[in-house]
């Protein structure tokens, strides 16, 4: 495997119940901190609905590796942000023998 060009600034971000006042909860996500990555995009798919388009696109997104309990590990159900843009983490695995970096499997979805 060669080094991965780690050239795109990431926020990881994990989900967090709030209280709604009501009994209920709402989520929200709270930043963990920011990561430097290698993105490479899959075929995307594009799915109409009634209302609403839905393009959606696969990515391996490489990132440095961190020890299991560290909060600067990627997890799934867990999301990286670029501005605007939400790549959705569906797994995780070890890049290389070494474990020095991991790929994380995302989708990112935009309605159009």
């Amino acid at each position: 495997m060669s080094v991965p060009v780690l050239s795109h600034a990431l926020v990881l971000e994990a989900p967090e119940a709030v209280p709604d006042g009501a009994g209920g909860f709402t989520h929200s996500w709270v930043a963990l901190g920011t990561l430097w990555a290698q993105m490479t995009p899959g075929t995307g798919v594009e799915r109409a609905g009634e209302f609403v388009t839905l393009a959606s696109v696969p990515w391996k997104i490489v990132v440095r590796a961190a020890p299991e309990t560290s909060p600067r590990r990627p997890q799934p159900e867990q999301r990286f942000r670029a501005g605007r843009r939400i790549f959705r983490i569906l797994a995780i695995a070890e890049s290389d023998r070494a474990g020095l970096y991991l790929t994380c499997f995302a989708r990112e979805e935009v309605v159009a």
